[in-house]
């Protein structure tokens, strides 16, 4: 039976017969033997016995079996029959079923009667003999056929020998021949051996050479410094051919490599970084140099192209006048262009003097290693300490221009390479950072500026430094940075440079008065009274008439002094140039600075000339003649600002030179100072007046200091003939009234305390000099006697004296025809005592006559009468007070 047979007895619940047999025990039983039974008569040879088919075989034992189990069946005695069912059931379930499954099987065996295991193993007994006998049937059926086939086989044994003989003959020989084959054949295998592993290896280095070359490529690059190329060459290696041939040691070797080699490259790249950096801070000076050269040089260009223009212009309006002119301009502009195109070819650009492919391959570098930022933020980093050393002045800066010029140049020199960054790269700087650091930087330029400003004494560096600051501001403004701040900062500075001005000016100033002789100016003839209208602009017909040689009222500072205000409006213009600013603006700052200049320093030089002790009379008097042409002059110095400026003194806003106010000041305190030091003069001759206060009688004649001092006053006013009238009449009378005054004085001196009446006669006869003096009209122009009444106090005190008209005096006290209204009691009084001292003093002397004691005590009887008479009055005028 096939498997396929035993699966579906299987499944239906029956065994095959013989399963048993396999399952429990051996084929043979105890004392059973396989040797063969007598020999069956044997079939021909040419038909061979042949077993039956399987089937039929099954079939014969299945029904071998019946019987003999029928036959046990039939055999056991009758009281068994009740469980032969059931041991039938137990055996068939036992061949049928595992050998691991039959536990359940055998035990329900011994879960039956108490006999039951007996009888089970009695039938399971019965059943081996059954199979034994049926195994016993199945050999003794097949024995014949088994004997023939070995009889057979004992008679192919001889020939399978020979044929053994002749196989190894044949094999041998085969070996012997093959010898030769097969050590070509070994050969062919080891050439296609070699030949296969050739091709592999071409194969394999097919596809390492690109590596190897890459590879190779990358180590040359970085030989000739070509880094971004060789990050490029990494990028391809890492991302394309490294991959193809990953699993070979150099590429994992190469592997390993390539990020120190990107380490390296950074490294190489941020030390070339450095050196541009640290190059660009040496060279930052020369770079802005260069561009505010270019750009001093491009206005130079536009002004001259400005004024061809305006030649063009003007050509067609006035084309005969102006013909001239425009050659000359036409010539300027040829030359300036001429020294632009020579410039051009001299001047270097940023990129001439500073390499900056290094920023470029360190951003480039850094933007492909994925640092970008990193780089950025360390650039920017650097820059700005970079920006704080070059914003930090040097501490002798505002010594010379150069100073300033460094200083400004470094300062262009950094923001022009920011710039130019700015625009060749992307990200790495931006507008927002530029502006910033610009804001920062403007404010530390203003205050080192406003700091360094303010110790510069010298105009000239003022003004050098105010053209630096404009080149400075233009060129930056030509690079988009906001210089508004710049130029508010210059009007600072032009009230600074105004002040070194009126400085220097007053220096100026001063020595112009010091070198004066305060004469006036002699010409001998046209061309030198030219010279001189030249510089001044004077004007007089009378003395045009007159002629040559002559002279000039003025003396040689007027021009000199006029000439050095227009020197000093050309100076102050020359800071106003450039500012951007209108031409109104321009001539609004010129008048006020030229005002600055009249009414401040001119004004303070005049003032101190004429305090000093060494300007005499004539000097002040030639000073108020100064002053007064130097007035006139002020109209024409508006003249001279408003043909700079363009602008009409029309204008509403136009403002006025107080170059009037300023010399009116200085000629009322040169007259003020002339009656001051004529009142000195009178005080120096009356303090060497030597009067005998105790004579007797009179000298017959005026005293000689007077004399001296009334030749001194005449000849004085002969000098003032010059001067305004009012300003000599004045003087006339301040003079005449403090000598008045000094002399009564000297009367009243508390330490005089006696006269004589000789005294008394002496002094009337110096009075009477002073009147005759004030009668000769020593100054053109008094009315009447008006010089003489700076005398009637002394006079008609001296009259009461003399006359002893006291009666009078007392009678017409306090009315207004009184003859001696301008004696004061008090004074009276006072002149009187002394007299009445003197006369006791002299009778003592005299008392050898008789006759004039009697007349000196009736005279002090009545002294002494009057005496109380003016006390009295003075008494009451003191009550009345």
């Amino acid at each position: 039976m096939g498997t396929e047979g035993l699966c579906r007895h299987r499944r239906n619940g029956a065994t095959p017969k013989g399963a048993v047999r396999r399952d429990l025990r051996p084929v043979t039983g105890p004392g059973r033997s396989l040797l063969p039974a007598p020999r069956a008569p044997r079939a021909p040879a040419s038909a061979p016995r042949r077993l039956p088919p399987a089937p039929a075989r099954l079939r014969g034992r299945s029904s071998l079996g019946a019987s003999r189990s029928g036959a046990a069946a039939g055999s056991l005695p009758s009281k068994m029959a009740e469980s032969l069912p059931e041991h039938d059931r137990i055996l068939q379930e036992i061949e049928s079923t595992d050998t691991a499954c039959v536990g359940p099987t055998l035990r329900s065996v011994y879960d039956d009667q108490p006999n039951a295991h007996q009888k089970f193993m009695e039938k399971l007994d019965a059943c081996i003999r059954n199979h034994d006998r049926e195994i016993e049937k199945m050999c003794n059926f097949h024995h014949q056929g088994f004997v023939d086939a070995i009889t057979e086989l004992l008679k192919v044994r001889a020939d399978a020998e020979k044929l053994k003989v002749q196989v190894t003959d044949t094999n041998r020989r085969l070996q012997d021949a093959g010898k030769e084959v097969i050590a070509q054949t070994e050969e062919i295998i080891r050439c296609r051996v070699q030949q296969r592993n050739i091709t592999t290896v071409v194969e394999k280095l097919q596809l390492c050479l690109p590596v190897l070359e890459m590879y190779s490529k990358l180590k040359e690059q970085m030989s000739v410094k070509r880094y971004y190329s060789a990050l490029k060459t990494m990028e391809q290696l890492e991302n394309l051919y490294l991959p193809r041939v990953s699993q070979y040691r150099f590429c994992q070797i190469m592997m390993e490599n390539l990020p120190k080699l990107r380490e390296e490259i950074k490294e190489i790249s941020m030390s070339d970084l450095k050196d541009f950096l640290e190059s660009i801070r040496k060279h930052s000076d020369r770079i802005g140099e260069t561009a505010m050269k270019q750009a001093q040089q491009q206005k130079t260009f536009s002004t001259a192209l400005q004024k061809q223009n305006n030649v063009n212009y003007g050509r067609n309006m006035h084309l005969g006048r102006n013909r001239i002119l425009e050659s000359k301009n036409e010539i300027t502009l040829k030359r300036t262009f001429e020294d632009e195109d020579e410039h051009d070819e001299e001047v270097l650009t940023a990129q001439d003097l500073v390499d900056f492919s290094p920023v470029y391959r360190c951003l480039h570098i850094y933007s492909v290693l994925g640092d970008g930022e990193i780089f950025e933020n360390y650039y920017r980093k650097q820059r700005r300490k970079q920006a704080r050393l070059v914003l930090q002045p040097q501490s002798s800066m505002h010594e010379t221009v150069e100073g300033y010029r460094r200083y400004f140049s470094q300062i262009v020199g950094f923001f022009v390479v920011e710039d130019h960054i700015l625009h060749v790269t992307q990200g790495l700087v931006t507008r927002t950072y530029t502006d910033e650091l610009w804001n920062m930087a403007l404010s530390k330029i203003i205050a080192v500026l406003r700091t360094h400003s303010s110790y510069c004494s010298d105009p000239d560096l003022v003004l050098e430094l105010k053209n630096l600051i404009v080149v400075f501001a233009d060129t930056l403004q030509g690079y988009g940075f906001p210089v508004n701040r710049l130029f508010d900062l210059l009007f600072e500075i032009r009230d600074q440079y105004n002040e070194t001005l009126l400085k220097k000016w007053s220096g100026l100033f001063r020595d112009i008065f010091e070198a004066d002789n305060y004469s006036p100016i002699p010409v001998a003839n046209e061309e030198e009274y030219r010279i001189v209208i030249s510089k001044f602009p004077f004007q007089d017909p009378e003395l045009d008439k007159q002629s040559f040689p002559k002279k000039l009222p003025m003396s040689q500072s007027v021009p000199q002094i006029y000439m050095q205000v227009k020197e000093f409006i050309y100076a102050s213009l020359k800071f106003s140039e450039s500012l951007h600013r209108s031409s109104t603006e321009i001539d609004d700052m010129l008048r006020k600075s030229t005002n600055l200049l009249l009414t401040r320093t001119l004004s303070s030089c005049l003032q101190n000339l004429i305090k000093k002790p060494h300007i005499g009379l004539t000097e002040l008097v030639q000073i108020i003649i100064n002053t007064t042409h130097l007035e006139q002059a002020c109209k024409y110095l508006e003249d001279f600002i408003s043909n700079i400026t363009n602008i009409s003194q029309l204008t509403v806003h136009t403002a006025r030179l107080y170059g009037l106010s300023t010399f009116k000041d200085a000629r009322h305190a040169a007259e003020g100072e002339i009656y001051t030091k004529l009142n000195q003069k009178i005080d120096e001759f009356i303090q060497i007046a030597d009067y005998d206060w105790t004579m007797s009688e009179s000298d017959g004649r005026a005293s000689g200091y007077l004399m001296d001092l009334i030749n001194f006053l005449r000849s004085t006013f002969q000098v003032f003939t010059h001067l305004p009238g009012k300003v000599a009449q004045t003087a006339c009378m301040s003079a005449c009234q403090h000598l008045s005054m000094s002399l009564m004085q000297m009367l009243l001196d508390s330490e005089l305390k006696q006269i004589s009446m000789g005294a008394i006669q002496q002094f009337n006869l110096d009075v009477i000099q002073c009147e005759l003096f004030a009668s000769s009209e020593p100054v053109p122009g008094f009315q009447g006697d008006t010089l003489q009444l700076a005398f009637i106090d002394l006079r008609q005190l001296l009259d009461l004296f003399m006359v002893w008209d006291w009666s009078t005096y007392l009678a017409d006290y306090g009315q207004a025809t009184s003859k001696y209204l301008r004696v004061n009691p008090s004074t009276a009084l006072t002149l009187l005592e002394k007299v009445h001292r003197g006369m006791k003093d002299s009778s003592k002397k005299n008392n050898i006559f008789a006759q004039f004691r009697k007349n000196d005590r009736d005279k002090q009887k009545l002294i002494e009468t009057v005496v109380k008479q003016l006390r009295s009055l003075v008494n009451g005028m003191s009550q009345h007070t």
